[in-house]
């Protein structure tokens, strides 16, 4: 299933500080949501998506920021320090934590450890944590299991959201198994991959099924994209199961 792009690139902006995804400062109380993770956030500029999503179903809308580089995981934030400057610089009302899939027991130490660090100067604000779980490459499928485990410990122990997007991309290949969430690369996501994350995290956000949506979007600085509606309507549905489906396991070490 393809996707008729208008003006939407499939290359990302690669922005490693706040840039034109991120004003300031919200705009009002709590009205911001603030990505912090790496190429798996920015690629197709998935902050602006989430945003152009909440825009088309109406009701809340959502400025959002977003500090992401290439390879970096929660600890490199942590030690550079920009984002936990700009948590405290208030506004937020969620703070979204990534890095890689953090399947193997290493990653998964520091994923949990990490988040559990940044939990606090997120709570200082008022805002909530988010875990966005993430997908391992494609070369690495046996590995999904373990991804999801260890965003679903890390978000357990903060008592955060937790955003199930691996678990929504499984979903969607269970009902087509041709469906195209990998870039070439077998890593970043397609435009598909990063709409089905939009609509997770608009899912869990708003409470409200994404079933329905138009099967196009735009973001607020004009670009586009429209899906076939037997794709959108699919993505919808997948990312409505694996919401309804996720159940955060009793926090342990």
């Amino acid at each position: 299933m393809g996707l008729a792009l208008a003006a939407l690139c499939a290359v990302p902006l690669l922005q490693s500080c706040l840039g034109s995804t991120a004003p300031s400062v919200p705009t009002g109380p709590g009205s911001g949501i603030l990505f912090i993770g790496n190429s798996l956030t920015y690629w197709n500029d998935l902050p602006l998506i989430v945003q152009a999503v909440f825009d088309t179903a109406g009701g809340d809308r959502y400025e959002v920021g977003m500090i992401a580089a290439p390879d970096v995981s929660l600890e490199d934030h942590w030690n550079d320090g920009a984002a936990r400057s700009h948590i405290e610089r208030g506004g937020w009302q969620i703070v979204v934590l990534q890095q890689g899939p953090s399947s193997l027991p290493d990653s998964r130490l520091l994923l949990r450890d990490y988040v559990m660090r940044f939990a606090g100067p997120i709570r200082a604000i008022g805002a909530q944590p988010a875990l966005y779980s993430v997908w391992p490459s494609r070369g690495r499928q046996g590995d999904f299991a373990r991804a999801i485990e260890s965003y679903a410990l890390a978000a357990a122990d903060v008592n955060g959201l937790f955003f199930p997007v691996a678990s929504a991309w499984l979903a969607a290949w269970r009902r087509d198994s041709t469906i195209a969430l990998y870039e070439p690369d077998g890593l970043h996501p397609s435009v598909a991959g990063s709409y089905l994350a939009a609509l997770v995290m608009y899912r869990v956000i708003s409470k409200k099924t994404p079933l329905g949506l138009p099967a196009q979007f735009r973001l607020r600085d004009g670009r586009a994209a429209t899906l076939p509606l037997s794709l959108a309507t699919l993505l919808q549905a997948a990312a409505d199961e694996a919401v309804l489906a996720a159940q955060l396991p009793s926090a342990h070490r």
